[in-house]
């Protein structure tokens, strides 16, 4: 822990979560059932996510920062048994217990009213591994265009347990990592991509440095101090790095590094620039989706030839196709699709959704805009979904406009994302107000204090605008896009 220090062997983690799938097992649970983890960033959820990786079952981590009504959802759309919460989100996890279908409910280091201690639900268990240890899967909700995420299901192998996964591959062929190297996750292990890379790390017999939340001056400490060969970021930490003191920077030495990696948001081309200004040819960007239906891959030294480009696939073949499928020629843009790569997955409790991702051909899509250039390289332009990443995290505006226009002083409203310096992108509400409601800055505040006390703070609205009239055609379909091409004029995609 880049933090408190603690430090967790790999002996430990192997007794620790084979205890805790003898108590899943002793709990009733079975091949294809599911668990819930809300915690915050600590070694339990590590322990837990390998709990239910080595015994056949589904694991859900969910965002600690999601409202009472938004984390019930989700624990019982995965269908969680089990519920695993941590002190540090007590009033959370309190606040669900009686909300939700789950039948056990654990409270990880210290007590919550209404769960069972960790220790006692573990009592009386060993730490010898199952005798029929089976590889289970993570089921991740991804963001999307209706007003609820969906969890992203894959069909258990029934692999045995150790058995190599293809992120593990990832991590040994393209970056270079082997056992005896150091590898930092300095986000959320709640979102796809930190929790997946963590545990290759650990199926690579590596270590693994996680912090309990990011900060830049840490981040730069940490991995001078722990001789960090390899980690994982978002653009968003660029830009706090960047923005600390000449003096702070100077300080960083970084010799260790030999390999970072981000992806999740774009990243503005200037501020890669100064990444590789600063510390070397030695940053790389994936483009992919925790649906794993492609991917692509792009070194320094390729981007500095591509400027701005999400490198050239390694998992799956990219087609830029138009609506209505037809694929487009070099440097024509288009919709982004992936054939010959996917994992098979469907979205949980959404057959439609899972049957518009794919086409007559099997090829999926992220609902990305993008082109190839002449050499193969994968350009992203657009969103055809309206979704906005800010910080490298996923807000959906459907959810946000499903509540505000609940607001007896709100008749419409659009929200969508715009340009920001340090986050990508942050959300933007445009609202039409019921007849006799003037706007003003206090109507603005109150609007805002009403999504933050219904919606996660990071979904919410940074600033309203107000219009008389929102441009909607005459069968109700909102044009949204024109509203939000007035906030990026001057940008040469919709992607920041």
């Amino acid at each position: 822990m880049a933090h408190g220090r603690e430090v967790v062997t790999y002996a430990e983690l192997e007794t620790r979560s084979a205890r805790y799938a003898q108590a899943l097992r002793g709990a009733g649970l079975r091949a294809g059932d599911h668990i819930a983890i809300l915690l915050d960033n600590r070694p339990a959820m590590l322990e837990l996510a390998w709990a239910a990786q080595r015994s056949g079952l589904y694991y859900t981590p969910i965002n600690s920062r999601l409202s009472v009504e938004e984390t019930a959802y989700v624990v019982d759309d995965c269908g969680a048994t089990v519920l695993f919460a941590s002190t540090a989100v007590a009033p959370l996890a309190r606040a669900v217990r009686d909300r939700v279908a789950a039948k056990h409910f654990v409270a990880i280091d210290g007590s919550i009213d209404g769960y069972v201690d960790a220790d006692a639900f573990v009592a009386g268990h060993s730490g010898d591994p199952l005798d029929d240890e089976r590889e289970g899967s993570p089921m991740l909700y991804s963001s999307g265009t209706t007003g609820r995420p969906k969890g992203i299901l894959r069909p258990l192998t029934d692999a045995p347990f150790g058995t190599e996964e293809p992120v593990g591959r990832l991590l040994n062929d393209l970056m270079g990592f082997t056992a005896g190297k150091t590898f930092i996750t300095p986000a959320p292990l709640y979102h796809s991509a930190p929790l997946v890379w963590s545990m290759s790390v650990h199926r690579t017999g590596g270590t693994l440095v996680l912090m309990e939340h990011f900060d830049a001056q840490a981040c730069l400490d940490a991995i001078d101090r722990e001789q960090v060969s390899h980690g994982q970021f978002v653009p968003t930490m660029f830009v706090r790095m960047l923005k600390l003191s000449n003096d702070a920077r100077a300080a960083f030495d970084g010799s260790s590094l030999e390999v970072v990696v981000h992806a999740a948001a774009p990243c503005p081309v200037e501020v890669k620039r100064q990444m590789i200004d600063w510390w070397g040819p030695i940053i790389h960007e994936y483009y992919a989706g925790t649906e794993g239906g492609g991917l692509t891959w792009i070194s320094s030294a390729d981007w500095l030839a591509h400027p701005g480009s999400v490198g050239r696939s390694v998992l799956g073949e990219i087609h830029i196709c138009s609506e209505s499928g037809e694929e487009q020629p070099v440097g024509g843009p288009g919709v982004v699709r992936f054939g010959g790569g996917a994992n098979a997955f469907e979205y949980h409790n959404d057959a439609e959704k899972t049957a518009d991702t794919f086409d007559e051909r099997g090829w999926s899509t992220l609902w990305d805009v993008g082109y190839l250039d002449a050499d193969g390289y994968l350009f992203l332009t657009d969103r055809l979904t309206f979704m906005i990443v800010s910080g490298g995290v996923n807000i959906y505006p459907q959810e946000v406009e499903n509540h505000l226009v609940l607001h007896p002083k709100v008749t419409d409203v659009a929200v969508f994302g715009v340009p920001d310096a340090d986050l990508g992108e942050q959300v933007k509400a445009v609202v039409q107000l019921a007849a006799g409601i003037d706007p003003g800055p206090d109507l603005e505040a109150e609007l805002i204090a009403y999504c933050r006390d219904g919606l996660a703070h990071y979904k919410c609205p940074r600033s309203i605008d107000f219009e008389a009239e929102l441009p909607r055609a005459d069968n109700g379909k909102l044009y949204k896009r024109l509203l939000r091409d007035r906030y990026w004029e001057g940008h040469g995609t919709r992607l920041l």
